[in-house]
C-alpha cells in the first residue's frame, strides 16, 4: 500500500479581463491568477490491481464523489495515460467553499495528477502533467504551480512572476454559487462598450497597484445578485473573484462585519508563492 498527503491551494483573480470569444466555445483572456493559503487537503492510498478502481469519499456534502467528481476525472485519466492499473482511496478534506471562483475543483484535480505522478514514481514528465492539466480544465495549470502568474489563452498558459506579499479575506455569499457558463454568458449578453478592458493585468504585472484590481465577469454578474451589490456597497475596493460569487479584499480583516447566517467570511489568508505540494 502507497500512501501520500497533499495539500491544494486556492486561488483568486487579482485581475481577470475576458476577451474574444473562441471557435471552441471558450473565451481568450487575461488574468493574474494568486494563490492564497486556503487549502482542501487530498490524502490517496494505492495498491496495485488487475482492474483500475477510484473511491472517492470526504467531509463535504456539497460534492459528488463519483465520476461526475474532476478528482475522479484526473486520476482516470492518469490511469489511462500511463498505463498504471491499481485501486485507489482519496479522502478529499474540503476547505474551499465550493462553486466559489476558487478553482476549488480544479485545484484538486491538479493535486490528483501531481500526486499520483509522485505515489507511482513519476512515469509523467512535467509537461505530460501540464497537458493532462490543460485537458482538464482551464485553471488546473496555474493550480499545479501556484504562486503568482499570468494566465492567457483560456487560462491554461501561464507565466509566472512575483508574487507581491498580501493579505486576504474572501466574503461569500451562502446558499447560492455562480457556474462559470452562467458569468460567460451573461457577459456574452453585454454591450462592446461595457466588455471593453482596461489592460490592467499588463499594468499590474508591471507593478502591483491595488486600484489596478479588476474582473470583467463582476460587471456581468453583481446586478442579478443583491448578495454581491451589498459586499461592494459594504467594502468598495472588494473584487470578486473569477465567476463569483465570492469576493476578496487585501485586508486581513474584514473592515465590515457580515451577517454570518447570510455570508461566509474567511480572513487572515496570506498570498503564496507556490502550489500543490505535499504533506506526507
Amino acid at each position: 500500500m502507497k500512501n501520500i498527503k497533499v495539500a491544494a491551494p486556492a486561488k483568486i483573480n487579482l485581475t481577470l479581463e475576458v476577451l474574444n470569444k473562441r471557435e471552441d466555445g471558450f473565451h481568450n483572456i487575461k488574468s493574474i491568477m494568486q494563490a492564497i493559503s486556503l487549502y482542501d487537503y487530498l490524502s490517496f492510498s494505492a495498491e496495485m490491481s488487475d482492474n483500475v478502481q477510484i473511491s472517492l469519499v470526504g467531509n463535504c456534502e456539497n460534492i459528488p464523489y463519483d465520476s461526475k467528481n474532476l478528482v475522479y476525472k484526473a486520476a482516470d485519466l492518469f490511469f489511462q495515460s500511463t498505463g498504471i492499473s491499481a485501486k485507489l482511496d482519496v479522502y478529499i478534506e474540503k476547505n474551499i467553499p465550493v462553486e466559489a471562483g476558487l478553482a476549488g475543483g480544479s485545484t484538486d484535480a491538479a493535486a490528483t495528477l501531481f500526486a499520483l505522478n509522485e505515489l507511482f514514481d513519476r512515469p509523467l514528465m512535467k509537461d505530460s502533467i501540464e497537458n493532462l492539466c490543460a485537458s482538464l480544465g482551464s485553471d488546473l495549470n496555474f493550480c499545479l504551480n501556484g504562486g503568482t502568474a499570468i494566465c492567457t489563452g483560456r487560462g491554461e498558459s501561464t507565466i509566472k512572476i512575483a508574487t507581491p506579499d498580501l493579505d486576504v479575506t474572501l466574503v461569500k455569499p451562502l446558499g447560492f454559487g455562480i457556474s462559470a457558463k452562467e458569468a460567460y454568458t451573461k457577459f456574452a449578453a453585454m454591450s462592446d462598450e461595457e466588455k471593453a478592458v482596461p489592460n490592467n493585468t499588463e499594468k499590474i504585472s508591471e507593478s502591483f497597484d491595488s486600484s489596478l484590481l479588476y474582473n470583467s465577469l463582476e460587471k456581468a454578474v453583481i446586478n442579478d445578485y443583491p448578495e454581491l451589490l451589498e459586499i461592494k456597497k459594504c467594502v468598495p475596493d472588494s473584487m470578486m473573484s473569477g465567476s463569483g460569487p465570492t469576493f476578496f479584499m487585501l485586508k486581513p480583516i474584514s473592515p465590515v462585519r457580515f451577517d454570518k447566517t447570510r455570508f461566509l467570511t474567511i480572513e487572515n489568508l496570506k498570498s503564496i508563492s507556490d502550489g500543490v505540494k505535499i504533506i506526507s
